[in-house]
């Protein structure tokens, strides 16, 4: 099921702001994490990592995970509710969240790209059964909006199962696979 849509643009700002994206996806990739361990994953100081993770943690983004600690100064995270959804018309009369949905929009299609070049760049690195495994489609469509809507839920509805189904355990063989897609009106 889609996230519900994001009615304040505050939201928007924690998540506009790259370290933090890169801090939730560690997160959605290792469930949970001490902050040294997001420090030295991220490549940033521990005092970075604690400001930007109480940043996400005030919407619900992260939350602390005490149970996990050895003893009272291993601080941990895990993922809150970090699927973020959000409608740029929503804040269309608000300048200042009108500002922040254009940055997080921004940020979240710099860093699809980015890991597309990534993956592209390094590929023949991986083992051909990644390489074949991999995949890029697209197509035209004509839709209504609704149809466009509807896509994109049934879309959305699929990429979740496939995340659920990843954290039923491990398997071996499974490593993190990025998945994105965009749907949108254009001329060819």
């Amino acid at each position: 099921m889609p996230a519900e849509p994001v009615d304040d643009y505050r939201v928007l700002v924690a998540v506009g702001h790259p370290l933090r994206r890169r801090l939730l996806d560690v997160l959605r990739v290792e469930r949970a994490a001490t902050t040294s361990a997001l420090a030295e994953r991220l490549g940033v100081a521990v005092g970075s990592v604690s400001h930007h993770a109480k940043v996400l943690a005030e919407h619900g983004l992260v939350v602390p995970a005490p149970e996990l600690a050895k003893d009272r100064r291993e601080r941990w995270w895990r993922l809150g509710d970090a699927r973020v959804s959000w409608s740029t018309q929503a804040f269309a009369d608000d300048p200042a969240a009108t500002a922040a949905s254009t940055a997080a929009d921004d940020l979240s299609v710099r860093l699809q790209l980015e890991r597309l070049r990534a993956w592209r760049s390094g590929r023949t690195s991986s083992p051909p059964e990644w390489q074949d495994a991999a995949t890029s489609t697209d197509t035209w469509l004509q839709l209504t909006p609704e149809e466009l809507g509807e896509m994109s839920e049934e879309l959305t509805a699929v990429l979740l199962r496939w995340a659920e189904r990843g954290r039923s355990g491990d398997r071996p063989g499974r490593r993190p696979v990025f998945a994105f897609a965009h749907a949108f009106p254009a001329q060819p």
